[in-house]
């Protein structure tokens, strides 16, 4: 019995030593160069380029989520459509249509699991189809999914991808300088919250009231489909 508790005090001890340690620069996270502005003011920001067909953001998204409503208090959090041919524009229209209806949270999961369950929402009326059958008005759909600022913001997603240098979702991006891929989703929340915690050492205005949550272990991600 006293072996089996010096083991598992081992055990927790290095799991904490884990959870604190300091990200690994080409391990946890890679460095943008040069690194971008951020748009959060003295919040750390942190960006997921994302695609709802794209498998491995589909299964991010519940730890995003959880993460999301209990996220440190300077933090900042927003998605940005990854944008690498026609249907992935598809997809960033949807979301940013969605976003100006003020819709886009609830169905966010829905366009999730639709593509995850085989239904590939490639043009804007199957994707108007689906959306009117969970709550969202097509007609103001269409409109929001064609208005004149809906070019801008597409293109700005473009831009961003390209400043950044995504070549696959799901990415994170951590104060406008340090990259997170290629990672399951549990090494990719553990690199995220040990990734603020750098940020936040080297962000002026940034408070160390609430500090980021600690998680468990992962691997690889999904390549962008060209």
């Amino acid at each position: 019995m006293r072996f089996i508790k010096q083991f598992f005090a081992v055990v927790f001890l290095l799991c904490a030593t884990q959870a604190f340690a300091e990200p690994i620069e080409g391990k946890d996270y890679i460095l943008v160069k040069p690194a971008q502005p951020t748009h959060s003011g003295n919040k750390i920001e942190v960006i997921e380029f994302f695609f709802y067909g794209c498998s491995h953001c589909f299964k991010l998204n519940p730890s995003i989520e959880a993460w999301e409503k209990k996220m440190p208090k300077d933090v900042e959090f927003t998605y940005v459509p990854a944008v690498f041919n026609p249907v992935w524009e598809i997809s960033a229209r949807t979301y940013y249509a969605l976003e100006a209806l003020g819709q886009r949270k609830q169905v966010h999961n829905d366009l999730f699991n639709a593509w995850d369950g085989g239904l590939e929402l490639v043009d804007e009326a199957s994707t108007a189809e689906f959306l009117g059958k969970h709550g969202v008005d097509r007609n103001k759909f269409s409109a929001a999914y064609n208005s004149f600022s809906m070019q801008s913001q597409v293109t700005r997603a473009k831009q961003m991808g390209r400043a950044y240098g995504i070549t696959g979702t799901p990415t994170l991006i951590v104060d406008g300088k340090y990259l997170i891929t290629g990672l399951h989703p549990a090494e990719m929340m553990q690199a995220l919250d040990a990734v603020i915690e750098k940020a936040r050492k080297e962000h002026p205005g940034a408070t160390t009231d609430k500090p980021a949550r600690k998680h468990g272990a992962t691997k690889k991600h999904e390549a962008a489909k060209k």
